[in-house]
């Protein structure tokens, strides 16, 4: 049963029949699949995004991510997501992995991207950011994000995560 929907994900409480047939109320999170970028500049250094994270109180640097919708591929995400938050749209897009951040009470399944031949998007392209997003886009070398997951200036799990992929 649906205890909670909201705009990102919902909540849903059951019981559930394991696999060993024993019974337990359970709880998960519902949240669409989403995909994880990592923009690739022509002269390899990758760009980032610094954004206000409300439930951390705090900006945080990540690569650019976002939700997939009902009516697009993982691949038509990566396009758009990358418009909204970087002005930039990818030529190449290289299907890394997909991995689950946190099986234990939500099905969202997290899609990494490489990509690449990062082009200005069409002139009036409809893709923007959020209302609640003030993003600032920054390039840097791969060593750089390396050295600032390293001092702790990346604190997202999914970039962290991103990095050890290059």
């Amino acid at each position: 049963m649906i205890v909670y929907r909201g705009p990102v994900f919902s909540v849903e409480v059951d019981r559930r029949r394991f696999p060993n047939g024993a019974e337990h109320d359970i709880t998960i999170v519902r949240h669409a699949p989403s995909v994880v970028l990592i923009p690739i500049e022509d002269d390899g250094r990758v760009v980032m995004v610094k954004q206000y994270r409300a439930p951390l109180d705090r900006d945080t640097w990540e690569f650019p991510a976002g939700s997939v919708d009902a009516s697009e591929s993982a691949e038509d995400a990566a396009r758009r997501g990358r418009e909204e938050e970087i002005a930039r749209v990818p030529v190449r897009i290289e299907r890394l992995g997909a991995w689950y951040p946190v099986p234990g009470y939500c099905d969202e399944e997290m899609i990494f991207f490489k990509v690449s031949g990062l082009r200005p998007p069409a002139p009036g392209s409809p893709h923007t950011p959020d209302d609640d997003e003030d993003i600032e886009a920054r390039t840097v070398s791969v060593a750089e994000a390396k050295g600032m997951a390293a001092r702790g200036e990346i604190i997202d799990l999914k970039t962290a995560f991103a990095l050890t992929l290059l």
